[in-house]
Formats: C-alpha cells, structure tokens, sequence
C-alpha cells in the first residue's frame, strides 16, 4: 500500500526503492553483474537500489555495480550502504571505460544537459564520446539506453503525442546532441549487433524535483504561472525506474524504442489550480496555452507492462505535502517550459 506522505528524505528514498512485484519477478531469472552507468544522477542511485533489493527478495544470485564520477561522495556512500557495488570512472577517459569490470547486462544513464547554452561542445562530449567508449566495451551485453522525449518535435495538444514510429525533429542543441547519441547506439547495434533499447523519458518525478515540483513551488510563494508550454507528461521516477530495469529483455539489434512517461496530457493550469487548492493560494496565470507542446505517447510500454502505479493526484498530494512542510528539495528546475531547446 503507497504512503499517505513521506516523513523525510529516508522515508522518501525507501520508498523510491521499493520494487514493484513485476520487477521482483523479473529478477528471478536475472544472471551475472548488472552495470548501471551514470548511477550518480538524479535518477541513478534510486534505481540502482531498487535493483538491488529486488534481487535480494527475488534470492536471485545477480549484482549490481554502480559506475560514476561520483563527484558527490555522499552518494557513493549512500548506495554502499544499501548493499551496491560502486566504481569510479569518468566514461569520457576511454582507459577508464577499458578498465570497467566485466559485465552481463548493462543500463546506460549517462548524459548532459542543462549548462548546454554555455557550454555546449561538453554537452556533445558526454552524450556522443562517452557512449561510443561505453558500447566498443560492451558489444555482447544488452543495454536499456536512457533517452529523452526531447528528440521529438513539439505536437498538437489535441493528440496523444509522438509515439515511437514519428519522425524525430529535435529543438536546439541539447536535443541534436541527445539525437546523436541515440544514432550512436542504434549504428553500434547495427555494426557489433548489440542488443539496445532506447527509452525516451519525459518526465521523470519525485518529491524533491520535477515538473510537478517546479509547479508547486510557484504556487506556494506566489509566483505567476506562464502557460504558453500548457501541457506536459512525467511519471513518478520509482514507476519510472522499474520499467528501465525491466526492459533489459526488450532490447534488439537493430535497437529498439521505447517512450516513457505516463499515462496521460496534463494540463499546467489543472495541475496548479490543484496545487492551489493544497495550498490555499489564489493562483495567478501569464500567457496563453500554445497549440503545441512537447508530448509523449508511451501506449506501447503501458502495453507490456501495465499503466504506473502512482497517479497524478497521489503525486500532487505527496508534493504539496513535501514543499509546504519545507522539506529538502534538489534546486534543479526542469526548465520544461523552454519552448526553444536552450537548457
């Protein structure tokens, strides 16, 4: 049964952890290491931890290594001490992809953007060097490669939003460079016949940050609301996370789609009327709604493997919750109203 609130950060990340019984079952049948790459993020080691009990309550024989920079040793520290193997490599250094234990099974979370507008040849680095050293290294493993719905173009608000077989037409330069990397991995799947799936993700959620968070904490002091980027997809990162880690059987050479999010269009201003409403705050409204937005259909994935088991309002409810009683928040805007692809 999902909490009514989460008292802390501990109680938050527990629950963020907490796999779900299709992933447990997956598990069981799970062989070898399980390498996550760019487990030091935002999403990384939640999902690494999540894994990892998984298996434990699977008593499946399989591990799970961490990979970072871990510039962060808190982080480094935290998943040590939830039973991850942590080793630290900077993936665009190609000897320390080279030195990188072997492994069976691999999901690639690496990438850059935000910091593109002013540093742009890095953002290309991480998202086209680092996968071309990350997949000459292993070409056997099949890898879940995590993507982004940025590599769309923006689409009518009246439709369900791009599904995987639409023409791509990414918006500035973040988006190209997310849209070489996915180039990279499907030409190394073609070349190498490594089994890829690409999962594009728009937008990952949870108590400390998001869109629904970058909503709420608007709301709550006060601040207008612009509504031109009106409609928006995310998912809870704990949905999120069990179906990155179950999608290791789905990847094929050629490499496979897969677009992740949740189960419906929201709407901005519904969305911060409801924040209000938790609040007790008149919300204040710029701009109108755009015609277009940047959306993402993820029918197919529900399709395999159910709708998320967290719904919008259970998410709204736990952030109201988590801003008005100051809990501990990541300072990481999504920017996902930017209409121009400048992050």
């Amino acid at each position: 049964m999902l909490p009514q609130t989460f008292s802390d950060e501990a109680d938050l990340e527990r629950w963020l952890c907490e796999p779900s019984d299709a992933l447990i079952e997956f598990c069981r049948s799970l062989r070898g290491r399980l390498l996550i790459l760019g487990a030091g993020g935002k999403m990384g080691p939640t999902l690494a931890v999540r894994a990892q009990r998984a298996i434990h309550l699977a008593n499946s024989e399989a591990t799970v290594t961490a990979v970072s920079r871990f510039t962060n040793s808190a982080a480094r520290t935290w998943l040590q001490n939830h039973g991850v193997e942590t080793y630290a490599a900077d993936l665009l250094d190609r000897s320390h992809v080279d030195s990188l234990p072997e492994a069976d099974h691999v999901i690639y979370l690496v990438g850059s953007k935000f910091g593109t507008r002013q540093n742009p040849s890095r953002t290309w680095a991480v998202n086209t060097i680092a996968p071309t050293y990350c997949l000459q290294r292993y070409q056997t493993q099949p890898i879940v490669a995590l993507s982004t719905g940025n590599i769309y173009p923006l689409v009518s608000i009246d439709s369900s939003g791009s599904a995987e077989s639409d023409s791509v037409g990414p918006i500035g330069e973040y988006a190209n460079a997310a849209l070489a990397r996915e180039r990279l991995f499907e030409y190394f799947s073609i070349e190498n016949k490594t089994p890829v799936v690409l999962i594009r993700l728009n937008y990952a959620v949870e108590a400390r940050y998001g869109v629904l968070v970058d909503l709420a904490i608007k709301v709550h002091s006060k601040q207008p609301i612009d509504l031109t980027q009106g409609y928006f997809n995310c998912i809870w990162q704990g949905d999120a996370n069990d179906a990155i880690i179950r999608a290791l059987p789905m990847a094929t050479s050629p490499a496979n789609v897969l677009n992740l999010t949740g189960d419906s269009v929201l709407s901005v201003r519904s969305v911060a009327d409801r924040f209000g409403e938790y609040f007790g705050r008149d919300v204040t409204f710029i701009g109108q709604e755009a015609t277009t937005a940047l959306l993402n259909d993820s029918s197919l994935l529900h399709r395999h493997f159910g709708k998320p088991s967290v719904d919008l309002e259970r998410m709204i409810g736990w952030i109201a919750d988590w801003v008005q009683r100051d809990q501990p928040l990541l300072g990481k805007p999504t920017h996902f109203e930017v209409r121009d692809g400048g992050f």
